[in-house]
């Protein structure tokens, strides 16, 4: 028999619980499976524009090539030359923060300088001597001041140069003390005694700073507040840049709430504004997605999900007319390229070759699918540059020129090609080779899809199966959930291994799905999340085992558990919650389980500002009292990302409701919680509940 063979035949003779940790540690060597992949992802090391070496596994051993773009070679070289060509390569500099407390002007002649919150100018040409400006601003030497109303509680904090060297944009900061919380170390490795730190963390609801935007004439010394009656509320204001001009500068106003975000020009002539660009939703605008480029020609390409799809659009910059250069029912996930000189942008999509599935496994493709997509800027035709119906990771050469791409699906092993940004391929690099993975029993995942909660819309999810799966046996089931709507999570690349791996060999099916509220789709399938976290997509989860489970009878969805981490966290309480008539065991880690509680940035975004009574129905907390079916909390007390107090508050509530439960409250644990007892301790909690219960 094969390994992992012999493996599941033992483990399903467990015994009991008291023998799980000596079978457990039998699948300690599972992750060196990723090791029977031959001939995998190639992740290249560009040397030059036209060459890269890389590293990859055969059956005989590792190998290294080195590849040349121009003459499509491919030339096998020794492990020397490799970290010789290695050594060889350019460092890059280590990327520096651009300064704007102090700045040259393009003429070089002045510098302009932040002293004592205020702004001061340093002419380069001056003899230095004492006097007033036209304004009658005091001159020190050569250095002018030329703002005085600055304070350590209302500062200047930046400062940028008109293209032509005459004006000045800055932004006077407000300074808000940021809210802090504790974290107590309780068993530090260098002393007996506990240790308490303090750490700056802002939450829903807390006072922001608020910003102004100031426009300085250098010449005379006048300044110029730009009027902000339409401005206040401010999450963020941003400076933007000068037009080429320099005629105008931009500022971007992100409101409290994120329903309004704009892009605004400020006129270098009496601070005057207009708007260029505006995203206005009852739900949220997701400004983390947005883009902004400036072109040559002054037009802005800006980023949009004005028409329900994230999109690429061109602004007149002075007419504010917006121009959709990426039409229909898919978005666009990344800018990797504006080549004006030629006349294109390279970028990624998805969903461009999706079609409508009926219920089962998909014959068409994953709508998550990443492709490299190519646009004219003057016909706006659009070229799909990977056409392969896979998910693409492309990695270009320093010129933007060439470019690997390796394309692979959960239930597809990588293939590796060398392309052109004609859409040429130039040469395959490798094809992966997973014959003696699969020799050993190892059962390849599944893609699966099936309508969620309207009937209408597809969901997309993945089953993984245990090595040498009968077909004649129940199996139960176990999901892996993250559904933070900042993005999609359901892996669409090709892996032997995976965290939850384990756990499918113990004999659990476990699965992992998008359900609505995740990002990557329309923006109404994202907007399901507003004010709406509990949610998490269970309604279309459960919708979808449904259907799994009617086509594979395997599947026992009579005692489903989930575990997931952080905001994965809070949707399993959620699931046991509000969902517990379906979830009946769950493991929530590091959980942000009351809004409340946690970041400001993220939640705020989704649950929006003011706080309002569906923070608390969004609670864990609030509805601990709810909670039916198996628990386990597990958290770290240094926890930097999430407050550790949101954990202990479930606690609290789940013992005032008289509720049974299970917590590992972990002293030197930060936010990662991945290791290999904690993992061992999950696996473990569901194989008690559900295979032995």
């Amino acid at each position: 028999m094969h390994i992992l063979s012999i493996l599941c035949a033992s483990l399903a003779l467990i015994p009991s619980q008291d023998d799980f940790r000596e079978k457990y540690a039998e699948l300690d060597t599972l992750s060196k499976i990723n090791n029977l992949v031959y001939d995998g992802a190639v992740v290249p090391m560009w040397t030059d524009t036209t060459g890269f070496v890389y590293v990859t596994r055969e059956a005989d051993g590792l190998k290294y090539f080195h590849v040349d773009a121009a003459s499509k070679s491919r030339t096998e070289i020794t492990s020397a030359e490799y970290d010789g060509f290695l050594s060889a390569m350019p460092v890059s500099p280590r990327r520096e923060w651009a300064r704007t407390d102090s700045v040259m002007s393009p003429d070089g002649r002045h510098v302009a300088f932040l002293r004592d919150c205020n702004v001061w100018v340093k002419d380069l040409s001056d003899d230095g001597t004492s006097g007033n400006t036209p304004s009658g601003n005091p001159v020190r030497g050569n250095e002018r001041q030329l703002s005085f109303d600055g304070t350590e509680q209302d500062y200047y904090a930046e400062l940028y140069w008109s293209p032509d060297s005459r004006k000045l944009a800055t932004v006077r900061r407000e300074y808000v003390k940021e809210r802090q919380i504790p974290l107590r170390e309780s068993a530090p490795e260098d002393q007996i005694q506990p240790k308490l730190r303090w750490i700056n963390y802002a939450k829903p609801g807390d006072r922001l700073p608020q910003a102004v935007p100031v426009l300085i004439d250098v010449e005379d010394g006048t300044l110029t507040e730009v009027a902000m009656e339409p401005f206040l509320n401010q999450y963020f204001l941003t400076f933007g840049q000068w037009s080429a001009d320099s005629r105008y500068f931009t500022f971007e106003y992100n409101q409290r709430g994120h329903q309004l975000y704009q892009l605004v020009a400020v006129s270098a002539d009496d601070a005057s504004v207009r708007i260029l660009a505006e995203e206005k939703t009852s739900t949220f605008v997701y400004y983390y997605n947005l883009y902004r480029y400036y072109m040559d020609c002054g037009d802005i390409l800006w980023i949009s999900e004005r028409d329900d799809w994230r999109h690429l659009y061109r602004i007149d910059a002075e007419t504010g007319e917006m121009t959709l250069l990426t039409p229909g029912n898919w978005n666009v996930r990344e800018i990797y390229d504006v080549n004006e000189d030629k006349g294109y942008i390279l970028f990624a999509a998805n969903g461009m070759n999706a079609i409508d599935e009926k219920e089962g496994t998909p014959e068409g493709e994953d709508p998550y699918n990443r492709h490299l997509m190519r646009l004219d800027l003057a016909t706006l035709e659009i070229t799909d540059l990977t056409p392969e119906a896979a998910n693409h990771v492309v990695t270009f050469n320093p010129d933007m020129t060439v470019f690997t791409d390796v394309y692979s699906r959960p239930d597809m092993a990588p293939v590796s090609l060398l392309r052109d940004i004609d859409g040429n391929t130039l040469m395959e690099l490798q094809k992966a080779d997973i014959s003696a993975l699969l020799a050993t029993g190892w059962t390849m995942p599944e893609v699966f899809v099936a309508k969620g909660r309207d009937g209408k819309t597809d969901i997309w999810g993945t089953i993984f199966r245990p090595s040498d799966f009968n077909p004649r046996k129940k199996y139960p089931v176990v999901e892996y959930i993250y559904a933070g709507p900042h993005d999609s999570f359901v892996l669409k690349d090709f892996y032997a291994y995976t965290r939850f791996s384990r756990l499918v060999e113990l004999g659990f099916i476990v699965v992992t799905i998008d359900g609505m509220g995740t990002d990557n789709r329309s923006k109404s399938f994202q907007d399901v999340a507003w004010r709406n976290l509990r949610d998490s997509g269970y309604p279309d989860r459960i919708l979808w085992m449904q259907a799994a489970a009617r086509k594979y009878r395997q599947m026992d969805i009579s005692n489903v558990g989930v575990f997931g981490y952080s905001a994965g966290g809070q949707s399993t309480l959620a699931a046991l919650l509000f969902f517990g008539d379906f979830y009946k065991v769950g493991v929530a880690l590091c959980g942000c389980h009351d809004n409340r509680m946690d970041k400001i940035w993220w939640n705020e975004q989704w649950m929006g500002y003011p706080i309002g009574p569906w923070y608390s129905e969004n609670s864990n907390v609030d509805n601990a009292w709810r909670l039916n079916g198996r628990l386990l909390l597990i958290n770290g007390e240094l926890d930097d990302n999430v407050d550790p107090s949101s954990t202990l508050q479930v606690v609290k509530a789940l013992i005032k409701a008289d509720k049974d439960f299970e917590q590992f409250y972990l002293p030197g644990y930060t936010h990662n919680l991945g290791d290999d007892y904690v993992t061992r301790r999950v696996f473990e909690f569901f194989y008690k509940n559900i295979i032995e219960k």
